[in-house]
Order: C-alpha cells, then sequence, then structure tokens
C-alpha cells in the first residue's frame, strides 16, 4: 500500500473512530491534510471550533497566523503536511485527556510512517510531550533534536501568539530557522531535497486581428 493510500485508509478510519468519548461532540473529524512525502511534518494538539466545522487543521484564526509564518519561512501550506495528536475537537477546546491521546496515537503513529518525515515540529506542549517529554516548552522552543528516525522541533502554538502578544517573537524566531534546521536534517540524515515538478505553461499563439 502507498503512502497517499495509507493516509486515505486512516483518514476513512478516522471519520468513523469511536475509541473514545470525542466522537460523540464531534461534527467532522480533522484527520490531517498534506502530501504524502512531505519532508516536515506539523503536529498541533487538537482541532478547534473552525476545523470541527469543516474537517480541516488549522483553518481558524490560528491557522491563518500558522500560513504567514510558513510563509515567511520560504515554505508553502501544501508542501508540509499538518495534523493533530487527537483527530477530533474536544469539548470547549480543552487539553485531550490520556485516553483520547492515546485513542488517536496508533493513527497518528501510522501517518508518521508512512509519510516518514524528516523534521515533526510540533505546535504546543500537548504534542512536545509525545516527543519529548519532562520539560518546559518555553526552555527548548526551536531547538531541534533527534528522536528516534527523524528530527523533533518543539515550537509554541500558533494561537498562543494570538493570546499572548510577548510570545510572537519567538515564534516568528523559531520558524525563520526552519529552511537551515531542514537543511541540518536532510544532512544528517542522508536524505536529498525532493525534485519539485515544474509546472507547465502553456502559451497560447497569440490571434491575428482582423483589421477588416
Amino acid at each position: 500500500m502507498s503512502a497517499e493510500e495509507t493516509l486515505a485508509q486512516i483518514a476513512n478510519e478516522v471519520a468513523v473512530c469511536e475509541n473514545c468519548s470525542l466522537h460523540t461532540t464531534r461534527k467532522k473529524s480533522v484527520p490531517g491534510e498534506g502530501p504524502a512525502n512531505a519532508e516536515i511534518m506539523f503536529i498541533g494538539e487538537g482541532p478547534g471550533f473552525h476545523e470541527n466545522e469543516q474537517g480541516r487543521p488549522f483553518v481558524g484564526a490560528s491557522g491563518n497566523f500558522l500560513s504567514q509564518l510558513l510563509a515567511q519561512a520560504g515554505l508553502k501550506r501544501e508542501d508540509v503536511f499538518i495534523c493533530n495528536v487527537v483527530k477530533c475537537r474536544p469539548p470547549e477546546n480543552r487539553d485531550p485527556a490520556a485516553d483520547e491521546l492515546s485513542a488517536c496515537n496508533l493513527y497518528l503513529e501510522r501517518q508518521i510512517e508512512a509519510i516518514n518525515p524528516s523534521i515533526i515540529v510540533t505546535l504546543g506542549r500537548i504534542s512536545m510531550g509525545k516527543f519529548v517529554p519532562g520539560v518546559k516548552i518555553s526552555t527548548v522552543h526551536g531547538e531541534m533534536r533527534k528522536v528516534g528516525e527523524r528530527f523533533v522541533i518543539p515550537m509554541f502554538h500558533p494561537a498562543a501568539a494570538l493570546h499572548q502578544a510577548a510570545l510572537k517573537p519567538a515564534i516568528l524566531a523559531d520558524f525563520a530557522k526552519l529552511p537551515e534546521l531542514l537543511k541540518e536534517a536532510r544532512k544528517a540524515l542522508g536524505k536529498k531535497a525532493p525534485v519539485k515538478k515544474k509546472e507547465t505553461v502553456i502559451v497560447e499563439d497569440p490571434k491575428q486581428l482582423n483589421m477588416f
């Protein structure tokens, strides 16, 4: 089964999942989105109100800010994979409970295995805890470290800057370092930058003007 097929299968399973109580209040599950061969995978905490309505990750105010952060780092949203540690919205946007994290962990692990990203960027302390437990995000944000077969960079959640303006400079600085950190990760993992297909631009011959 290809990576694309695996991700599609996971999305179908998540849509009907009843492994924890979150399914009782969801409108739409949010499996995640992005290319199956993404070099960078962003993992947030859980869907919010707008994500629950649309079934897509990071589409509210924090999603708009994430798109701006990616653009400033020279990245496009469509080139990265974005998801959350839980695939259904926790009521009132509360933190995911331990059993909810456990129920969704199998889906997340399968996504990571299928995509095989060079870098995982965790957004917020909940997703950071899965890969870098026992530390404070305020002390390790922006620092890349090897975890298993890939690299992990803990970062503040984009929503944090919307509620605490003082965090915005740190978030901007962390994202600005992403391109260089990606080069470091590629080198350490022996990977090459993927060759992007050039879009074919068809130029039509201008029609001869009829002068009469």
